[in-house]
């Protein structure tokens, strides 16, 4: 079998590696590996699916991924990639998001049989003694050097708090616990925990003279400069609920055309060499190209049936009429004494989100790029009312590429 470490390598995924050869010779056999996520939200976002992706990588090639639901550190708060403290999460919210998300990432990546697992730190790290954990632990930290590390770097001229600054401390010593009750020897994140990870290799050699690694993946950002996972909307949810799959699907499809080989390499599981030539598609061809990365990338995070879905809805959208018929299309619901009396186009993008401003609604309608039902709205402040319904909806479309169901409620 491939040595996964060439997979992550041919695909893009490695940015720092503490040893390559160590690192490679330890993954030419089964290992364990660790990602961790903190329970900051009940879903996690696009920005979170590299390293997702990454552990499905090392499942499919033989070893055992750890996912640990950081209920402990959350606790705390990751100063890395913030320019301020993060608010102080209650432990009931903490729980509540940590069992979304193991349930979320269960979509992933298979805990059956053993074959992964999933831990929450909150199990070790809330009943530690505080003397005892700085006695043990902390004598093994230099805040000189604890200051290199970027997370802290960055945020001195902001304020860095003392709390925050215990993070890297928990952090480590995860990886030394995962090390002694579970073999794990090799941590994985984002290149913003490089300084965390090198920590808990530096402390499981201090603590039990062994040599663990890391690896980190690149912190993306789109082509345009946007940061990954982000819209003007807000962040691209994995839940269904916060992004339906069909707005997942249209997150997907819309990328820009120099992003498509790097997120078909990252985002799919297509072998390299159907990467490769869809990835040299110019033109209108590309077109296809994002088509699949849009499916590929629905499939892993909804299902077949979803992607499915959103795949037609998206079909018949852009290449017919703008009939108001497709249920896949995300709804949204306006009162119907509200709409009795009529809505200015306008007002009614807004409402609707197809916009972020009732400005941004003018300007856009006002340029001919506001439609109902597949018509063109004359003026931004036309009046939307039941005589535009069809079968009780009607569907508005904000440019080429965003729809929007409207329904009516009593």
């Amino acid at each position: 079998m491939e040595n996964v470490f060439d997979i992550l390598e041919a695909r893009g995924f490695l940015e720092q590696v503490t040893d390559r050869n160590l690192a490679y010779e330890l993954l030419k056999n089964p290992a364990t590996c660790y990602i961790g996520f903190d329970p900051t939200a009940k879903s996690l976002h696009a920005g979170s699916l590299l390293p997702v992706m990454s552990l499905i990588h090392m499942q499919r090639s033989g070893h055992r991924p750890i996912v640990v639901v950081g209920g402990g550190t959350a606790l705390v708060g990751d100063p890395s990639g913030k320019t301020e403290i993060r608010p102080i999460m209650t432990r009931e919210k903490i729980d509540e998001n940590g069992k979304a998300l193991k349930k979320q990432l269960s979509r992933f990546i298979d805990f059956s049989d053993g074959k992964a697992v999933m831990v929450n730190n909150a199990d070790w790290l809330t009943d530690l003694s505080y003397v005892d954990f700085l006695r043990d632990i902390g004598r093994h930290f230099s805040v000189n050097r604890m200051l290199t590390a970027e997370s802290y770097k960055a945020r001195l001229e902001t304020g860095l708090s003392f709390i925050e600054f215990n993070y890297m401390l928990l952090q480590a010593y995860d990886f030394w616990y995962l090390f002694k009750h579970y073999d794990c020897r090799l941590q994985m994140g984002g290149n913003d925990q490089w300084g965390n990870i090198l920590a808990g290799a530096d402390l499981t050699r201090r603590l039990e003279g062994e040599v663990i690694h890391g690896m980190t993946f690149p912190l993306l950002t789109t082509s345009s400069g946007i940061k990954m996972g982000k819209t003007h909307k807000g962040a691209v949810w994995l839940d269904a609920e916060l992004t339906p799959p069909y707005d997942y699907y249209q997150y997907w499809i819309n990328q820009d055309d120099r992003d498509i080989e790097r997120f078909l390499c990252f985002f799919t599981l297509l072998p390299m060499e159907t990467v490769r030539r869809l990835g040299r598609q110019k033109g209108s061809d590309i077109r296809e190209a994002k088509k699949v990365l849009a499916y590929e990338a629905t499939r892993l995070c909804h299902g077949q049936k979803e992607a499915d879905k959103a795949r037609d809805a998206s079909g018949q959208l852009f290449g017919a009429s703008g009939s108001a018929g497709s249920q896949s299309v995300p709804t949204y619901s306006i009162d119907q004494k509200e709409f009795e009396e009529g809505v200015p186009a306008y007002i009614l993008f807004e409402k609707a989100a197809l916009t972020a401003s009732r400005g941004a609604a003018r300007r856009l309608i006002s340029q001919g790029g506001g439609y109902v039902n597949g018509q063109r709205i004359k003026t931004f402040d036309q009046i939307i009312n039941k005589s535009h319904l069809e079968n009780n909806s009607l569907m508005l479309r904000a440019g080429k590429k965003k729809y929007m169901r409207l329904t009516l409620t009593d």
